[in-house]
């Protein structure tokens, strides 16, 4: 119902936007060079900090899909599409400032971002300046919540954290699991409440700690999951978090299995374990294999272009994340065809309705603006050779 209301409300906007001004090209839409109109996609995405390096990988769909598709047609013309980025450092204190360029840079939809917390942190920038945004992988139920602007291609947390707890009773038949989360972090705590839920409904003990920010030293927590007899580590951290448990884990032998939320989907700590005892399972979007074709070309592309090929982590491993950013901007450029117009609220209109063929397979949403999803890919880390290899399709029970 707030979905039918938003759209209501956005088609009158748009209504009396033609009534004032006649014929328009879109008040989001300029001429970059006076003989080309332009419609202007934010980029809403953490290039440093603890995310930066997921964000740079997200980011790297959305640069893809934009070299083979950078034009967009409305009302019978050629619009050149730009990308406009505004780094949020993985922070929240910076996410209103990162947001607030996208507003006065005049862009017709946002997508991002990687990490829930600064999308949540963003959210009522984008809404007061009346721009839609679409989340790529900020999988917190939060996101959403109340908000008629904010939609989003990825599953949700209660999704995934139940996924994770079916699959630690039915892969390792667990009694006791571990959790681990950053204190205050939204995105872990949320995750972990939800898989503990799922847990204790299996029949499983759960135990929970908490590292505080900027932590390190994971020896001790490795080592008190070793003493309560965990059968598995539930620990949905972010990248800089999860290389580090996987190399001390390793060095100390702590020999219990990992389980990692989208988050540990990385070149980087897949890489970590080659050679290693590491089992590792992570949740994830995509697994490399599954589409041939737009692998080939976007392996291509990264190849060619040193920064895109540094960005993502120095080989041309295809990160899930970077699937979703490129069916987020084929998703936004579907809205904006919908839509015949560049205006945001037009775009925001458009987009209840707006479905897409993704990469990652079929993109709709529901009367939230959540996608409508229903599984997750599981995958292993290879210690042998360092990458992932495909296990299973996880749907939760009924």
């Amino acid at each position: 119902m707030k979905k039918l209301l938003a759209i209501l409300m956005a088609l009158a906007l748009v209504v009396c936007c033609f009534a004032a001004c006649g014929k328009t090209d879109g008040g989001n839409a300029g001429n970059a060079d006076n003989t080309q109109k332009v419609v202007k996609i934010g980029v809403y995405e953490p290039q440093t900090g603890a995310n930066g390096a997921g964000g740079k990988q997200e980011i790297l769909g959305m640069q893809y899909a934009n070299k083979i598709n950078p034009t967009v047609e409305i009302n019978g013309e050629t619009y050149k599409v730009e990308l406009v980025y505004a780094d949020n450092e993985s922070s929240t204190d910076k996410a209103v400032s990162a947001a607030s360029k996208l507003v006065a840079e005049g862009v017709s939809v946002v997508l991002g971002s990687y990490g829930s917390a600064v999308s949540i942190a963003a959210s009522d920038t984008f809404k007061e300046a009346g721009i839609p945004a679409i989340g790529v992988t900020c999988t917190n139920p939060q996101v959403t919540e109340g908000n008629d602007h904010y939609f989003r291609i990825c599953f949700l947390d209660p999704f995934q954290g139940t996924v994770h707890a079916e699959f630690a009773k039915s892969k390792f038949n667990a009694d006791t699991v571990y959790c681990l989360g950053e204190l205050g972090n939204d995105y872990d705590q949320g995750l972990i409440n939800y898989f503990s839920e799922a847990s204790e409904k299996l029949g499983m003990k759960v135990i929970k700690e908490n590292f505080p920010k900027d932590n390190s030293d994971f020896t001790s927590y490795l080592a008190n999951a070793k003493k309560q007899g965990a059968d598995v580590i539930f620990a949905p951290c972010s990248i800089q978090y999860a290389q580090l448990i996987l190399e001390q884990s390793n060095a100390q032998g702590t020999n219990i299995p990992l389980l990692g939320t989208d988050t540990w989907d990385n070149n980087k700590i897949v890489e970590t374990t080659k050679g290693t005892n590491t089992e590792l399972y992570v949740s994830t979007f995509y697994q490399e294999g599954a589409n041939p074709e737009f692998e080939k070309g976007i392996k291509e592309w990264m190849n060619s272009d040193p920064t895109a090929l540094e960005n993502n982590g120095g080989n041309d491993m295809i990160a899930a994340v970077t699937v979703m950013g490129y069916d987020a901007y084929m998703t936004a450029l579907e809205a904006i065809k919908n839509a015949n117009s560049a205006e945001p609220s037009a775009v925001m209109a458009a987009l209840p309705t707006t479905a897409y063929e993704g990469i990652s397979g079929s993109i709709s949403f529901n009367e939230i603006g959540d996608a409508n999803r229903d599984a997750a890919y599981i995958k292993t880390a290879n210690v042998e050779t360092g990458t992932w290899d495909f296990v299973a399709v996880q749907k939760v029970s009924a």
